[in-house]
């Protein structure tokens, strides 16, 4: 199992950016909008500049005066766990677990080329599981 067959599976291709220069407000009024928790930061939406949470949000701004003001560049990670297309599935999930974060980047010769979030990852082990429990289930019965 790779990556790239869980991004398969999501149905969409999709990859939700927004730009540095945007302020937190757009960034709340679109994670709402989208009903995602997280957008890639991209000038250009090829290129990642970083990544910006709803875990940002609550651990930079609960401080912040002026925090609708400030800018997505003001609370992004730029510190960003990747993966590719061509990683395995259990490298993913560890990925994940030991660094505690919720989506990763998915990078192809330096483009954005899909987001897998902790959702994905389990919404994909599941249907592999359902798969294999109606194949054993199956071969039981004789069928």
């Amino acid at each position: 199992m790779r990556v790239s067959d869980v991004l398969a599976s999501k149905g969409s291709d999709a990859v939700y950016t927004i730009t540095p220069d945007s302020t937190v407000q757009h960034l709340l009024d679109v994670l709402a909008e989208l009903n995602v928790g997280a957008l890639i930061v991209s000038d250009d939406g090829k290129a990642m500049l970083g990544i910006v949470s709803e875990r940002d949000i609550v651990r930079k701004l609960r401080a912040a005066e002026n925090a609708r003001d400030m800018t997505v560049s003001d609370i992004m990670t730029t510190d960003v766990q990747l993966c590719g297309p061509d990683d395995s599935f259990g490298d993913l999930m560890s990925t994940m677990t030991e660094h505690r974060v919720r989506h990763i980047p998915v990078i192809a010769d330096d483009v954005i080329v899909g987001v897998v979030s902790i959702g994905d990852a389990v919404k994909y082990r599941m249907e592999q599981l359902e798969f294999e429990r109606d194949q054993l289930n199956n071969y039981v019965a004789g069928g």
